[in-house]
This record gives structure tokens, sequence and C-alpha cells, in this order.
């Protein structure tokens, strides 16, 4: 009787810990104390269920690479200068490969500083056959590092816009799936996480003159970019061009924080705090540069231009341009998030309403109820008495697969309702075995306690052999599909593992309890 009560213990413990566990799932309106107990553990719905965002996004690697080499060939020519061993007229760039001039070459000391320097500041750069160019193990983890941190950018800016669990993945080589499910405001969800953000500073070139119809020559090493602006009144975009000097001064990856805040006008603005080497950088900048104009440019569109009236020391400053507020948040969330490394273009888009997710919810549950209430009915119809046992170990694997898929926070997606419909089908399938050995054992005449011990025994391997292959196939969908093949993955491996103890423990103590409290010759079967 001992073992039977542990057991008994046992199984009324996870019931009352799933029952606790489901609520915060069912009614999200529920205390917090309830929520904090079970760690604010809830299931949410997927993309498919409450609607959403699903797109694929392609990173442009080839654009990253050129970007990274062009601004690696400023600093080789800036060097070259600054020592004297050449001139800017001696390199060219040409197809992600830096040219140098035969005579460059020739002068056996330019060339061997100019190694000396790519190996101390550029050690991802080799000089080989009169060109510089990627080293192919450093071109290689590049392109893998450029969709790695793209991904990491997305996810914080994901996660800043207060969405609810958003799903990114990596697919082949230099594709990003984003499912995002719940987003209210789509335009603006996708906006900010293809936004590059990739924000710079630089001088503009006031001693030149700007290019016109007569003289339509940019100056060497300078180029043009616009500030773009929005009327709101007359509803016309208005474009101002500025002459800036190409080198970049400094770049957005020293910023620690940035943050909404209003300036003096009541206006919004962008603060942002830099850390210690770019509190130092900035300064260095604005004192040497002091009276000039700063061109705050993101993604090469130029933010503002103010003049440097003073020495910045204190590592703070504000972007400003005449944002609105929610144009102030979003420009600071992709700050704080950091650049994304390389451009990326959205290649698919698709958009779940919330109505077809309320659709899809309604089927969905109803294939599982109408499906429940079948195989209930056939259970009681076909076993009688052990078909109600089977029932009770039924309600029990699906109320424990609920709570376990809330406690770990998992999504639930419509494949995912497939995945427990099939559970179900599993769980009087273990059942079935177990019944028809019993049947066997008492068409010998054996007693009705030794037929069930029998009848449990026997069945046991095979219900092993068959969780354990389709726990197998659960795992391979998981690892290899994405998206809702994964969640009906997560379900159904659950649903194995949840299966294998209510079958062969759930019914077999209700079989030990009815025959404890007296001798059974006769089992309604």
């Amino acid at each position: 009787m001992k073992p039977v009560k542990t057991r008994v213990i046992l199984i009324s413990v996870f019931i009352f810990i799933s029952l606790f566990s489901i609520v915060p799932s069912i009614y999200p309106n529920s205390p917090g104390w309830w929520k904090a107990v079970i760690g604010n553990a809830e299931m949410h719905l997927g993309l498919d269920l409450q609607g959403g965002v699903y797109l694929v996004e392609k990173v442009e690697i080839n654009k990253a690479i050129t970007e990274k080499l062009y601004r690696d060939y400023s600093d080789i020519k800036s060097f070259v200068k600054s020592k004297g061993i050449g001139n800017e007229n001696d390199f060219s760039f040409v197809n992600n490969h830096i040219n140098l001039s035969a005579g460059f070459l020739k002068n056996k000391s330019s060339a061997a500083a100019l190694e000396k320097y790519l190996k101390d500041h550029h050690g991802s750069l080799e000089l080989s056959g009169g060109e510089i160019a990627f080293k192919p193990s450093a071109l290689a983890g590049y392109k893998k590092e450029s969709v790695s941190g793209a991904i990491e950018v997305m996810r914080n800016r994901i996660d800043q816009f207060g969405l609810v669990s958003p799903k990114i993945a990596r697919q082949g080589s230099d594709l990003i799936v984003v499912e995002m499910p719940g987003v209210k405001n789509v335009k603006q969800a996708i906006k900010l996480i293809g936004k590059t953000a990739r924000l710079t500073f630089k001088l503009v070139d006031d001693e030149s003159v700007m290019p016109n119809a007569a003289n339509g020559k940019i100056p060497e090493g300078d180029e043009i970019l616009y500030h773009v602006s929005y009327n709101k009144y007359t509803h016309k975009t208005a474009k101002r061009p500025y002459l800036i000097k190409k080198p970049v001064l400094m770049g957005g990856a020293d910023i620690s924080s940035a943050n909404v805040q209003m300036n003096r006008y009541n206006q919004p603005v962008v603060g942002v705090s830099l850390n210690s080497a770019g509190a130092k950088r900035f300064a260095d900048i604005t004192t040497k540069y002091t009276g000039k104009r700063l061109a705050i440019i993101l993604d090469n569109n130029v933010i503002s231009a103010p003049v440097i009236e003073e020495p910045i020391l204190g590592g703070n400053a504000s972007i400003s341009g005449r944002f609105t507020m929610a144009q102030a948040n979003n420009l600071a969330i992709a700050l704080r998030s950091g650049a994304l490394p390389a451009p990326v273009k959205i290649i698919q888009n698709n958009t779940v309403g919330p109505t077809l997710g309320a659709d899809s919810i309604r089927d969905g549950m109803l294939a599982a109820v109408v499906g429940t209430i079948l195989v209930v009915g056939f259970m009681i119809f076909y076993y009688k008495f052990s078909g109600l046992i089977a029932d009770f170990a039924l309600i029990e694997n699906v109320l424990f697969l609920m709570a376990a898929l809330s406690l770990f926070g998992a999504t639930l997606t419509l494949p995912g309702i497939a995945g427990i419909i099939l559970t179900i089908g599993m769980s009087v399938d273990s059942n079935v075995l177990i019944f028809e050995r019993i049947r066997e054992e008492l068409r010998e005449n054996k007693p009705v306690v030794i037929a069930i011990e029998n009848g449990y025994n026997k069945a046991f391997f095979t219900i092993l052999d068959s969780h354990v292959t389709a726990l197998i196939t659960a795992a391979v969908l998981f690892y290899f599909g994405s998206g809702p093949v994964k969640g009906f993955a997560v379900t159904l491996s659950l649903g194995i593992i949840i299966n294998l103890f209510t079958s062969l423990v759930g019914t077999k103590v209700i079989f030990d309890i009815i025959s404890n409290k007296k001798e059974l010759n006769k089992l309604s079967i």
C-alpha cells in the first residue's frame, strides 16, 4: 500500500502545480503575487494565433565588406600621408581591393612601413601581389559576424520595442527570419528593426564651393549628403544639401546610452552618453575643430550640423533635428541597441491580421475539443470502466502539457495545437496496448490482479520503443525546423514525455488502489 500512497501523493502534487501554473495563461489579469510565485511564466500565443509580422531579411554582406574596406582605405591613405612615404595617388579602390602603384612598391622602405602598419592596426588585411585585400579567414569570419551581429542588434531593438515572445533565427548563410506576434504598429516595427542606425560624425566643408549646374565637380575628398525635412503644414519634403568631408571623425560604437530629452524650446532631442574612450575622442574632436560645423549623420542622412562653439569634455551630447516624439524615441532605441553591422533588405513580408488569428484559435480549439470528446467516448464505449481510467490519464496528460508550456514560457502555435491533438491520440494508444495485453491474460483465466500486472509489464517496452522513436523524430524537427515547425516539435516532445508517465503510472495507480481496497474477481475492460 505504501508505494501506491507515494504515487498518489506525487500525482496529486503534479495536478495541483499544473492547475496553479496555467491560471495566468488563462486569466492574464490574475493577481501579481500569483504570477510572482511561478516567476511570471505564462504561455504565449504565436504569430498564427494572435496576428503579427513574419519577415525574411537578407543581410547585404558584400555592402558591409565594401564599407569596411573603404574605411580601412581612408586610414591607410592618412597614414601614408602623415608619414611622408607616399601620396594618395599611389592608392586606388577597385572591386573590394586596394591597388598600389608600381612606384610605391619599388620603394622597399615605404612598402615595409605599410606592411608593419597593416599588421599592427589592420590585422584582417594583407598586402600581396601589389594589392591590399582581406585575408580569406578574416573575410569568412567577418561575413559570419555580420549576420550574427545583425541578429543581436535586431533582438535588442525588438526587446526595447516591447514585443512579446519575438523569434529571430538565422536561415542559410545570409538570411534572418523575424517573427513578431502581437505587434500593433506594423510599419513602425518594420522600420525600426530594418534601420541601419549607422551614426557618424564628419566635418562640413565650408571652405569649398558647393557644386552646381555650372560647376558640377565635387571637390576631392568630399561628398554631398542631404538633410531631409518634412513640413507637416504643407505636407512637402525639403532636401538641403551639405558638402561633407569624407573622413569619419567618430562613429556610434562608443555610445553607452541614448534617451529622449526635451530642450529649452520644449522640443524632443536625443541625449547621448559616451563611454570613456568615446568621451576622450569626442573631446579631442571638439577641441581641435572649435568654430567648425560638425555634421551628425545617421544612415547617410544629415540629422543636424551645429557649429562647435566650445570643446565638449563631459562625454554627453544631444542630437536635434526637429523630431516628433515617436521619431526621437525610435532613434534612441536604434542608437541604444547599436548599428546594424551590415544593411538588411526585406525580401518577404507577411502580415497576419488578428481576425485570422482569432479564427485559427477557434478552429484549432474546436478540433481539439471534438477530438477529445470522440476519443473519450470511444474509450468508455469499448473498454468500459477501464476506458474511464484511460480518459483520466488523458485529461492528466493535457493538463500537465499545458502547465509545462506555461512554465517554460513557450509560444503556442497552430501546429502546436496539432501536436497537442496528436498527443491525445498517443495517450489513449498506449492504454489500448496495455488493455489488450490485460485482455489476453484474462482469456487465459489468470487472476485479475496478475493479469493487470502482466499486461503493464508486457506492454512496457513496446510503449517505450514507440515513444523514444517519436521523441527522436520530434528532436530532428526542432533542430532543423523553424517557426511553426519548432512549435509542433516542442508540444510533441513534451507530450511524449508526459504521456509515458500518465499511461504507465497514472493509470496503474488507479488499478492498484482498486485492487488494494477489495479483491478483484472481475474487471470491466
